[in-house]
């Protein structure tokens, strides 16, 4: 279950004031419940049998596994990427009718706000770690991204 589906069951149970849900899938058990003054507990549990049976690889019809070796990814001098410390919504502005954080092209010094990740209805800005110009943002505003996921790319001053 990701942050999308869980929002959505926060959404349904305010729509329909419901005090309690719990759902529980091949893997996973959830149970959220309504606490006095609309604040929302979560409990998380992944349900696992005794043993794991191996994965297989799933391969679409008329494609060719991947080899067990991709290359590694080009690496650019002088380029740093940011990637995202959290699963959430990308937000590149700290409003909608707000200018955006950062451009491409525009200089950026350590410690600006580049832009917003949403979390659990939290908002986590993300600061630059280093000073330089703006080469490429990889995501579009509003956009979901998963942990580790390259959002921009800064060429070092």
């Amino acid at each position: 279950m990701n942050v999308k589906e869980i929002r959505e069951l926060l959404e349904l149970m305010a729509e329909h004031q419901i005090g309690e849900v719990e759902i529980e899938k091949e893997n996973m058990k959830i149970k959220l419940r309504k606490l006095s003054g609309d604040r929302i507990f979560m409990e998380h549990a992944p349900v696992l049998p005794a043993v794991l049976p191996p994965v297989p690889p799933v391969v679409a019809a008329g494609t060719v596994a991947a080899p067990a070796l991709a290359a590694s990814p080009v690496v650019e001098e002088g380029i740093v990427i940011v990637r995202s410390p959290m699963v959430g919504t990308f937000y590149a502005a700290p409003a909608p009718d707000q200018p955006p954080y950062v451009s491409v092209g525009k200089a950026i010094k350590t410690g600006d706000v580049l832009c917003i990740i949403e979390a659990m209805k939290l908002m986590n800005e993300i600061k630059s770690e280093t000073g330089g110009v703006i080469t490429e943002i990889l995501v579009q505003n509003g956009q979901t991204v998963e942990y580790d996921q390259p959002i921009m790319k800064i060429k070092k001053a």
